[in-house]
């Protein structure tokens, strides 16, 4: 009998058992694959904060509007990213270069005045730029850009280096991680909870759900709903190349993410389609590549002498108010979800806190409103 079960060793599993370890939880942690396997290991380590520009375009300010609760919640997360590496004493390649979304023409420029407008209502500083201070800022932005917005406390991680230290470190502090498990079937009993893996059962008092793009599943086994879907997207890496990108960098009104690791390689991506196979298995999308790739030298024309030298497909959680679920489950005490859409790594670390927290029945230690993140 553990105290926790966590459901999911991705980058939320993995930080929630740390965290509730670290308060003399005991603590079982299950994955279905191996730790790291799915998203949490196969995003671009962008350490976000700021208003996405692609669904501030495609849903208008009444989404932004609903969204902001979520600024908060995320910039504490950046501070605890931003820390980590000292407390740990493991290397990340955190860096905190500052978020950047370029304009090309006086109407992107006007979105992203008002986007900053609403930022700033909650205390997020984004600083709007002018083309001169564009290219004294970033000098490899293309000279048709217009102007930009940078929003300083925004970075970047390696997702490869992220979790399986987090995991090391729950290890560390006597959590159990069992790999290959895949739970099959909850069953909540008058003082405990059964997680059934095949033919192998787990008890414990609570359960957190972390489980990334199956929280959906694992929540219905005792009848709850999260609001979530799937969804298979794809990135792209260069082969390495002197420093040139300075910045997590985005277009205003095109798909499209950049950012140069500490080795040297370029990330591209910016939420691209991939395709799910017959065996519903995501795969690279050819026009998706084109496009990306197209925008991406049209912002920064010196990323063309770049070789691509891999591109790959991977399913992403989201939903459409792009808010975390976090708390626990109407009608299932005992039962905690921990689900941060679409920006998973950014949000791990607060959401993994504020789930240990009220795992043990305590108030989290934050200083925002987290009643907008409740299930349900």
């Amino acid at each position: 009998m553990f105290d926790v079960i966590v459901i999911g060793g991705g980058i939320a599993g993995c930080t929630t058992a740390y965290y509730l370890a670290g308060d003399g939880v005991d603590v079982l942690l299950l994955e279905q694959y191996e730790v790291n396997a799915l998203a949490s290991g196969a995003n671009a380590g962008s350490l976000h904060a700021q208003i996405q520009p692609e669904p501030f375009v495609d849903f208008g300010e009444r989404w932004a509007r609903r969204f902001l609760p979520a600024i908060p919640f995320y910039a504490e997360s950046l501070s605890m990213w931003y820390d980590i590496e000292a407390i740990l004493g493991v290397d990340l390649e955190v860096s905190r270069d500052g978020g950047l979304v370029v304009a090309a023409n006086a109407n992107d420029m006007n979105f992203l005045e008002a986007k900053a407008a609403l930022e700033k209502s909650v205390g997020l500083e984004t600083v709007l730029l002018t083309a001169a201070e564009l290219r004294d800022r970033a000098p490899y932005i293309s000279k048709k850009m217009v102007g930009g917005a940078l929003c300083s406390i925004e970075g970047k991680a390696n997702p490869l280096l992220a979790t399986p230290a987090f995991a090391a470190a729950a290890k560390d502090r006597g959590v159990v991680i069992e790999q290959g498990q895949r739970v099959t079937e909850i069953r909540r009993l008058p003082d405990y909870y059964e997680v059934q893996c095949g033919n192998r059962s787990y008890r414990a008092l609570r359960v957190v759900n972390a489980a990334g793009t199956q929280a959906g599943n694992i929540a219905s086994m005792l009848d709850g709903k999260i609001e979530m879907q799937s969804f298979p997207i794809q990135l792209s890496v260069t082969e390495p190349v002197s420093p040139l990108i300075d910045h997590l960098l985005y277009f205003s009104s095109e798909m499209l993410t950049l950012k140069q690791t500490k080795a040297g390689t370029i990330l591209i991506g910016g939420g691209w389609p991939a395709v799910l196979d017959k065996q519903q298995q995501p795969r690279v999308k050819g026009s998706s590549l084109y496009n990306n790739l197209l925008i991406a030298v049209r912002t920064v024309p010196a990323v063309a002498a770049a070789k691509i030298v891999r591109t790959w497909a991977a399913e992403v959680n989201g939903n459409q108010s792009w808010l975390p679920v976090i708390g626990e489950m109407p009608g299932s005490s005992g039962f905690f979800i921990n689900y941060v859409p679409w920006m998973g790594l950014s949000g791990a670390l607060a959401a993994s806190r504020i789930t240990a927290s009220l795992t043990q029945g305590h108030k989290p230690p934050v200083d925002f409103d987290i009643v907008p993140f409740r299930p349900g």
